[in-house]
């Protein structure tokens, strides 16, 4: 102890060696500085905060801001209208020659034109509209060709209206207007206000009513409320509110039996479905009476 005592007391002060552990806030730097969130703002953040720094000094002019703006509106246009992206014609499948042309006339496109300028979904619903279309499927075939696949309402009937003649679908939809019944003598014929919201019901009715063969003139809407069906030699069946089509083909039963629809009846009421009500025409009531009045005068 004393030898070393000497040594230490021999020395001088400037001989002492720094101690070379780092200081306390040193320390907490370098250890502040290997966290993996400040390593990663240190490499990725600081230079991108330098880079939005530079555009947004640079995007400042509006000058600049219009320069870029029209340099990709001509890089966009000269994308967009390549010739692979061109649309040249259209071409209408499924529609006849009158419905093509109201196809053309609603959409009004301006071929030649690039694809990414037709909005597809819109022209499938221009061409919905129209009354005759029952669906469309609209695209675009290789070679620029926009192809529209159109299914046409098939007329089912003909609806006598105030307006006048029209047909119809088997769902009651509008097809087109009609000028007169002999353009179309095969399709069964309603009428009255509200036929066409009861197009299902009344072509049930049309069904159950074929074994009347030419005999049917057609069936007529009622008070919006039932049916009456109509005959030959002015006959007609008035059909309840519920369930008429069961109704109809009872009436055709018993008229098959009996010879119902044979004789002289002007109507056939089964508005109360429990009771059938039938009703002579004037001529035979006038039979029966005088017939009547001979017996009375004969005894």
């Amino acid at each position: 102890m004393r030898a070393l005592k000497g040594r230490l007391q021999g020395q001088r002060p400037n001989e002492f060696k720094a101690d070379p552990a780092p200081s306390r806030l040193k320390y907490r730097i370098q250890r502040w500085m290997l966290t993996p969130g400040i390593r990663m703002g240190l490499r990725v953040g600081l230079p991108m905060c330098f880079v939005l720094a530079a555009a947004g000094g640079y995007l400042a002019s509006e000058t600049r801001r219009d320069h870029l703006v029209g340099l990709f509106n001509e890089a966009r246009a000269a994308f967009e209208t390549r010739p692979e992206f061109m649309v040249n014609v259209m071409a209408i499948d499924g529609a006849d020659d009158s419905v093509a042309t109201d196809i053309r006339e609603i959409t009004a496109l301006d071929l030649p034109k690039s694809s990414f300028d037709l909005d597809l979904p819109t022209i499938r619903e221009q061409i919905l509209q129209l009354d005759p279309v029952k669906a469309a499927a609209v695209r675009i075939r290789p070679g620029g060709i926009l192809q529209v696949d159109v299914v046409e309402r098939e007329p089912a009937m003909v609806w006598r209206s105030r307006d006048g003649l029209a047909l119809l679908d088997e769902t009651g939809a509008f097809v087109a207007e009609l000028g007169q019944r002999s353009l179309h003598p095969e399709l069964p014929l309603i009428a009255g206000r509200g036929a066409d919201k009861h197009a299902e019901e009344a072509m049930r009715i049309f069904a159950a009513a074929r074994p009347l063969g030419d005999r049917l003139r057609g069936i007529v809407r009622i008070g919006e409320r039932r049916w009456d069906v109509v005959l030959d030699r002015g006959q007609r069946i008035q059909l309840p509110v519920e369930a008429p089509v069961a109704a109809l083909e009872r009436v055709i039963a018993v008229s098959e039996v009996k010879d119902l629809l044979a004789r002289d009846v002007a109507v056939v009421d089964l508005r109360l479905p429990t009771r059938l009500t039938v009703r002579m025409n004037s001529a035979a009531v006038e039979d029966w009476w005088r017939i009547r009045q001979l017996n009375e005068s004969s005894f």
